[in-house]
């Protein structure tokens, strides 16, 4: 029982500091922080449980299932943390040209209520920007 014990706190603390810096809470505040301007506190602080709690839930089953998703399509874990590379360097050149001007009159636009950010809470809040691939990657690696 004390070995089991031993064992399963060892490799809690493994995948809790492999995923934290790669997850990064701290550092997503402020992109958080942006798309959900205009919303109100309680509003963000729904958002933001939704996300906590779409992003376990995610990386539980990789951890759990995704390396059986991955053989099931005969895909490797490498493929998957290239496929994760992609992904950012996509999303940072679409940042790069991103202009602030069109933004600002896309916000005058949409309305700013809870059921509009309520549908982006798994993707993109979730999905890309908290629980991205490369997490995703590192859950399944833990696991084999």
């Amino acid at each position: 029982m004390n070995s089991v014990l031993g064992e399963l706190t060892a490799n809690t603390l493994l995948v809790v500091g492999a995923l934290f810096p790669i997850v990064n809470p701290l550092g997503n505040t402020p992109i958080f922080l942006t798309l959900t301007r205009g919303l109100s506190r309680e509003g963000r602080a729904r958002l933001a449980w939704t996300v906590a709690v779409n992003g376990l839930v995610l990386l539980v089953a990789s951890i759990f299932i995704g390396t059986h998703i991955l053989g099931f399509f005969g895909i490797s874990l490498p493929v998957v943390q290239v496929g994760g590379g992609l992904v950012v360097v996509s999303t940072g050149w679409a940042l790069l040209r991103h202009s602030d001007d069109d933004d600002a009159t896309e916000d005058a636009k949409r309305p700013c209520n809870e059921a509009n950010y309520m549908r982006q809470a798994f993707y993109p809040l979730t999905l890309p920007l908290t629980v991205g691939p490369g997490s995703i990657a590192v859950a399944i690696d833990r696991k084999s």
